[in-house]
């Protein structure tokens, strides 16, 4: 089967609104589905509140105090404020990359709208941020700090440049390794069927090294997928100290 296929949004329900398509798909099914999965981890795993906590308590502290260190030592304590919105962006992104490694499911963040609609989001929070709390200093974030004046046509554009490049960035970050390694499984996995039936009972014995070279790979694509979430999520929290610091 066609690598690629896994990728293609379907829609469930079809709905045409003043000539723009915005059916309910598969890729927005799995979107709801990420959000309920989090809802549901949080609120009913710290509904005990138990003093000794059980499996799902335990891992919603976990994943609430892994985001609030990674705020707190990269974005500093004056972020503090922004930690919910750092927080949403992560248990998105990761159940997100989780539910598309299981089989029959579909990856929502191997698509480039959504990854790049996610960090034009940050963007323009982080913009918004530094506008309200430094109104016009905001700008000389893109003259460095003790550089020569005579530089400024220079270093301006390359800094207004790179700023604007950073939801371009972030977004193809996050899209590419999610689907380049989404088409390698299934690459390889479609390889071992192959030599499997193409040798009969000797390529099951010769099979068993691309089997094992598969579960290699769907180990490193859950690591891969949980890093992608932390990723998005320090780059958030890095873009958010400039917009708070201005520099």
């Amino acid at each position: 089967m066609d690598p690629l296929h896994q990728f293609q949004i379907n829609p469930i329900v079809q709905l045409i609104i003043a000539g723009f398509d915005v059916s309910f798909s598969n890729s927005a099914l799995f979107m709801v589905v990420a959000a309920l999965l989090v809802y549901g981890l949080l609120v009913h795993g710290m509904k005990a509140r138990a003093l000794v906590p059980g499996r799902l308590q335990s891992l919603a502290e976990m994943f609430y105090e892994f985001v609030a260190g990674m705020v707190r030592e990269n974005a500093g304590h004056d972020a503090k404020p922004y930690f919910p919105f750092v927080f949403t962006l992560f248990m998105f992104i990761l159940f997100g990359n989780m539910l598309g490694m299981i089989p029959y499911t579909f990856t929502f963040t191997s698509h480039i709208i959504v990854t790049f609609a996610m960090a034009l989001t940050v963007f323009v929070f982080v913009t918004v941020l530094a506008l309200i709390k430094h109104g016009l200093h905001f700008f000389s974030f893109f003259m460095p700090h003790g550089a020569p004046i005579a530089l400024a046509p220079i270093l301006i554009p390359i800094e207004v440049i790179s700023y604007v490049m950073r939801p371009v960035s972030l977004s193809i970050r996050l899209f590419a390794n999610m689907m380049a390694g989404h088409t390698m499984l299934k690459v390889f996995a479609g390889f071992t069927v192959l030599m499997i039936g193409g040798l009969g009972s000797v390529g099951f014995l010769v099979g068993l090294v691309p089997i094992a070279i598969n579960i290699a790979l769907t180990g490193f694509e859950f690591l891969v997928a949980f890093l992608q979430a932390y990723v998005f999520s320090i780059l958030t929290c890095l873009y958010i100290r400039d917009a708070l610091e201005l520099h």
